[in-house]
């Protein structure tokens, strides 16, 4: 019996492959019919064989995903100080220092503690931890960073890339919590009906009209970050659009309602407004809080809010951070906490009483008010 080469078998298969019958090759090549059909059997067997083998998409993004978790559960594992059999407590401190790092669901996995267990430290611990509330303002600050420089187009996912492409370790998850928290939303598909929606809630009575004819008609606030050394600080200003004063300011180390509210407190304890006062904000997670919205309430003060992904609406509050920032904060290297309070106590007072204005006619904000005063006074005379 003949025996035929590897290169005359293949052949054979190839022709039958592209469509040629059985009948022609085998006359064509003279090879046994048993012998073809036997090499035709083997070759469907082996492609059977071949197509188990081979992963479609779906199947390569499981186990790509798998090969990333367990990438993950490694690296929390090799930081550890500790493993997935030591008591449960200690599982639980160090399983809590990669929160916000890695998903919920790697961490648990990597220290085989329950998801509910797991969630129940960290909400009970939280308010207590240093570590955590520090972590958390830093994240926000990169947070708003990069939110801000895509001109508020960034959802989570992109921003939590973004800041993973800069080395630092945040899930998707964490990103989107905080954003939730901030008050952050990304443009989307249904951006105009989102738009028509909060605009129907959070009004606009200021429509960038910042001339304003008497004191304590309109006031506007934001809230700015500073880092000094390993601590982070947020600034609430409130500025009377009337002489761009800076009627109330407060510091704190984390960006709350509260620092808000006490903000507002020391601006309307100082100047006393009647209920015609409109305060306008941004639509900050922080200002349209129901604590904050309820307190001005009761103060019968309007609240009017900038529209979303529109800065301009209230550029004086950006105008004079930026002044801030760019005339004291970036050019100053403070000694200490005090020092650091102390030289934001003599900068307002700078801004308010020595810093010429443009948008003045080059007069200081005392300046402008007590022109204000003095011609008000005048009038009361004359009648």
């Amino acid at each position: 019996m003949r025996t035929y080469t590897k290169e005359e078998r293949q052949n054979a298969i190839d022709r039958f492959i592209s469509g040629e019958s059985a009948a022609d090759i085998l006359a064509d090549t003279g090879i046994p019919k048993s012998t073809f059909y036997n090499w035709v059997h083997i070759y469907q067997e082996e492609k059977k064989a071949l197509n188990k083998r081979t992963v479609n998409i779906r199947n390569f993004h499981l186990l790509e995903n798998k090969v990333v978790r367990l990438e993950n559960i490694i690296e929390i594992l090799k930081s550890a100080n500790c493993t997935p059999k030591s008591p449960l407590k200690q599982k639980l401190y160090a399983a809590e220092q990669f929160y916000g790092e890695y998903s919920v669901h790697v961490i648990c996995d990597a220290f085989d503690i329950p998801k509910g267990t797991f969630y129940n430290h960290v909400l009970r611990n939280k308010k207590d931890n240093t570590w955590y509330t520090k972590r958390k303002e830093e994240l926000r600050h990169q947070i708003q960073e990069i939110y801000d420089e895509s001109n508020q187009i960034f959802g989570a996912a992109k921003i939590a890339a973004v800041m993973r492409n800069q080395g630092v370790k945040v899930s998707n998850e964490m990103v989107r919590t905080l954003m939730r928290d901030m008050g952050l939303v990304s443009i989307r598909q249904n951006a105009k009906k989102l738009h028509d929606d909060e605009s129907r809630k959070y009004k606009n009575y200021l429509n960038q009209e910042f001339d304003v004819s008497n004191p304590n008609e309109v006031w506007v606030s934001d809230v700015t970050y500073f880092k000094h050394g390993e601590n982070a600080y947020y600034i609430c200003a409130i500025i009377d659009l009337f002489s761009h004063m800076v009627v109330g300011y407060k510091v704190g180390k984390t960006n709350s309602t509260q620092l808000i509210k006490s903000t507002f407190r020391i601006a309307y304890k100082k100047r006393q407004p009647d209920s015609n006062l409109i305060f306008h904000t941004d639509r900050g997670g922080n200002y349209r809080s129901k604590t904050m919205n309820d307190y001005l309430r009761s103060l019968n003060i309007t609240h009017s809010f900038s529209r979303a992904y529109v800065p301009y609406d209230n550029s004086v509050m950006e105008s004079f951070f930026s002044s801030f920032k760019r005339e004291e904060l970036y050019r100053t290297k403070y000694r200490s906490e005090a020092d650091f309070y102390k030289a934001v106590d003599n900068y307002i007072d700078f801004y308010n009483t020595k810093r010429p204005h443009k948008k003045l006619h080059y007069k200081t904000p005392q300046q402008k008010e007590e022109e204000y005063t003095l011609k008000n006074a005048e009038l009361q005379d004359t009648h």
